[in-house]
């Protein structure tokens, strides 16, 4: 269970982008947070995958408080979260190879003996060929990256996962394919999923339920 209880969080000291929103993602359930760009959704976002602090109100994972944000946060709170943002690109660091980007969250885990398997495990999973691993980001189309970004939302094996305009820059095909992706990955596993966006008929199609920003502000 991951609760945002009363959030306010922004950038600049009493300037919030998010000001006392609240919302509730049970357990293997399937969330869409629909708004218009800079309405604030990726901020909330950020906050409920640890990755910001908020100014104010509280986030409980499984009941317990989150008390620290990012790197400084327990290993169990940080790991159960799985992130994939809109622009691969700038997530993505260029000089690793598909295959160690993918493998980011296993080394700073200290598990990097489970790369070879998980690789081998995702890459299909997601679309990734063989001789894709081995290139680097600007040798691949803004599709293939995203494949290898979604991968490594997934190789920590997430209890819940955070999608940010996911499929906002890919065309059709290769959204649906990360979607189905992604679905899977909650089939074999009940992980609960965000799903940030724009697009309406997107969200609908993929969530249990969708909420608009102007509902929960």
């Amino acid at each position: 269970m991951l609760e945002l209880r009363s959030i306010t969080a922004g950038y600049t000291r009493n300037a919030p982008v998010v000001r006392d929103v609240s919302l509730t993602l049970a357990p293997g359930a399937s969330v869409g947070l629909l708004g218009p760009s800079g309405c604030g959704k990726s901020t909330l976002a950020r906050v409920a995958a640890l990755l910001h602090r908020p100014e104010a109100g509280s986030v409980l994972l499984d009941g317990e408080p989150v008390r620290r944000w990012r790197h400084s946060a327990p290993r169990d709170q940080r790991t159960a979260f799985g992130v994939v943002f809109q622009q691969a690109r700038l997530s993505a660091d260029p000089r690793l190879p598909l295959t160690d980007l993918i493998a980011e969250p296993l080394r700073a885990t200290g598990r990097a003996r489970e790369i070879p398997g998980r690789i081998a495990e995702l890459a299909p999973a997601v679309g990734l060929t063989p001789d894709l691993l081995t290139r680097r980001p600007h040798e691949v189309s803004d599709g293939q990256l995203q494949r290898a970004c979604l991968a490594r939302a997934l190789v920590l094996r997430p209890r819940v996962l955070v999608c940010d305009e996911m499929t906002a820059m890919l065309d059709a095909s290769t959204a649906a394919a990360l979607v189905a992706a992604v679905e899977d990955y909650r089939a074999a596993t009940g992980a609960a999923l965000l799903a940030v966006g724009h697009d309406r008929t997107l969200l609908r199609r993929w969530c249990d339920r969708t909420v608009h920003w102007d509902e929960l502000t």
